[in-house]
């Protein structure tokens, strides 16, 4: 019982004499130079939304062709992922061929789908991880990311690849070994991380065979752990297991190669999670928000209160002052009342006059200031609630500095480095883009690039606080239907034009609608103004 390592599909690549039959020769030529025209039959498509669907995307066959004196005399294949639009991981025994007689092995990779497959040469090879980089020299693509978070025992995993026994069931031709067609996919669980001769491995229960090597496995988000390299011998009935090499060993022989690549650190999340999650964030935001607006007007009601009690309480003094000057006054005038009659009873009448006059004055005054004093109970001017309006928000203006929430987010292929978002007059973003209002009210737009398999819709809600990025990894077809979406209304830059704004709403709408029902990644990002920056708080027209 041992560890057995897979091999190119037809072993180590055995090269064929002379003598090898002229049928076999046919064929193996024929096989040659299909793969070097490049011209191939296209498949279906893999139309699955799903994560493992979109990996499976990255993986390619990797093909050699060894030939001697103008002849093909020999064949091989293993599987790969592609680490970066141009480069792919694969194992070294695969390519071995390849640096053992580099003037007579040509090496060739055929995506997923497509219509072409592509030469490929020799960049780096780690014999003792049993790695190596091969770069295509035309095309591109989608690049898979690396997982370099924990993996824990009995974490689902998937191998994908081309495995040679199910070649041998399903091939009928040459061609079908350099025809793009979907990979083969094998679910099991992680078991443990061993060393084997130094290297790192992870020891699995997805069941692999020759053709496999240097195909991925991947976590249930899609993401590269490992690379599938060697099987246990099921010899008298033992259950077999596969060994892949660790994510670990991967991105150190990327390192040591000077290759970039994608790397996810946080956990798997289903998408049910993360909108759970989201959910969650959202609720507890919305009650914090209500209890600090409950604190706030908690506050409000008791300043009106001691307002509404100060003014009360200089209501009362005020109407005290006014009725004690009342009676003062009143006193005074009944007093010059009296002293007019005694001067007129003296016969004084000019004396008589002006006492009698000035207490009729000061009585009629007392009388005046007695009906006129103010209310006990006085009542404050209250702030008028604010009347929404019926109008369509508008979007808040200025720039924000945007940090992911992974509590909240989905991530599986993006960095998640900080974004800066500059918001402008009219959902101009970054002076460039131009965003449109969508049916939920936020401010969205949606990026159908000419070259990756990536929709990307982008919205940020009408105060610029909250800014998400949702990925759709696509199959060709889809992403065919959305580029021929796009292309009817182009718009480069930002725009008042109504009609050019109704316009990309529509197609905004259409590119959407195309779309799966949920996206292979959601990115929620939470963002404040920047240092310095003055923000226009959205407001009705």
């Amino acid at each position: 019982m041992g560890a057995v390592y897979l091999g190119s599909w037809s072993g180590t690549l055995a090269f064929a004499s002379a003598a090898a039959s002229v049928r076999g020769m046919t064929r193996l030529l024929s096989l040659l130079l299909a793969l070097l025209a490049l011209a191939l039959t296209p498949t279906a498509p893999a139309r699955a939304a799903d994560d493992i669907s979109a990996a499976s995307r990255s993986v390619v066959r990797v093909v050699t062709v060894a030939m001697v004196d103008g002849e093909v005399v020999g064949f091989g294949h293993g599987s790969g992922i592609a680490i970066s639009p141009t480069r792919i991981v694969t194992n070294a025994h695969v390519v071995e061929s390849a640096v053992q007689y580099p003037g007579n092995v040509a090496l060739g990779v055929v995506p997923s789908e497509g219509k072409k497959s592509f030469a490929g040469k020799l960049i780096a090879i780690d014999t003792a991880r049993d790695l190596a980089l091969i770069e295509i020299t035309e095309g591109r693509l989608p690049a898979a990311a690396v997982y370099t978070g924990p993996l824990d025992s009995g974490a689902d995993v998937v191998a994908l690849g081309y495995p040679g026994n199910v070649d041998l069931a399903t091939a009928r031709s040459a061609n079908d070994y350099i025809t793009p067609r979907t990979p083969t996919r094998s679910e099991g669980n992680m078991s443990n991380m061993q060393a084997v001769d130094g290297v790192a491995m992870l020891i699995h229960t997805a069941k692999i065979s020759r053709g496999n090597s240097g195909g991925p496995l991947v976590d249930q988000c899609g993401r590269i752990v490992g690379i599938n390299t060697a099987i246990t011998r099921a010899d008298d009935g033992d259950s077999p297991f596969a060994f892949a090499i660790a994510g670990r060993e991967l991105t150190r022989f990327l390192a040591d190669a000077d290759q970039q690549y994608g790397s996810i650190g946080t956990p798997c999340l289903s998408l049910a999670e993360a909108d759970a999650r989201d959910r969650a964030a959202i609720d507890a935001e919305a009650r914090a928000s209500a209890e600090a607006n409950a604190a706030k007007e908690a506050a409000a009601k008791l300043d009106r209160d001691l307002r509404q009690a100060r003014a009360e309480e200089e209501a009362l003094a005020s109407r005290e002052n006014r009725i004690a000057l009342a009676g003062v006054l009143f006193v005074i005038g009944a007093l010059a009342g009296g002293a007019g009659l005694l001067f007129y009873n003296q016969k004084n009448l000019r004396n008589a006059k002006i006492a009698g006059g000035g207490g009729a004055v000061l009585m009629l005054g007392a009388a005046i200031l007695f009906v006129t004093r103010p209310d006990a109970h006085a009542e404050i001017d209250k702030e008028a609630p604010a009347v929404p309006s019926a109008d369509a928000p508008k979007l808040a203006e200025g720039s924000f500095l945007c940090t992911i929430r992974p509590d909240r987010s989905r991530i599986t292929v993006s960095a998640t480095t900080d974004v800066p978002v500059t918001i402008g007059k009219g959902g101009c973003v970054n002076g460039r883009t131009q965003y449109t209002r969508a049916a939920d009210d936020r401010w969205q737009r949606i990026l159908v690039p000419n070259e990756e398999a990536t929709v990307t819709v982008a919205s940020i809600d009408s105060t610029g606080r909250d800014y998400r990025v949702e990925r759709y990894l696509l199959d060709a077809e889809t992403m065919t239907k959305a580029r021929e979406t796009r292309a009817a209304i182009t718009l480069k830059s930002c725009t008042a034009n109504p009609d050019e704004l109704a316009g990309l709403a529509a197609q905004q709408d259409a590119i959407r609608s195309a779309l799966p029902a949920s996206p292979n990644e959601r990115l929620v990002y939470r963002c404040q103004p920047a240092s310095g920056a003055a923000v226009k708080p959205a407001a009705a027209p």
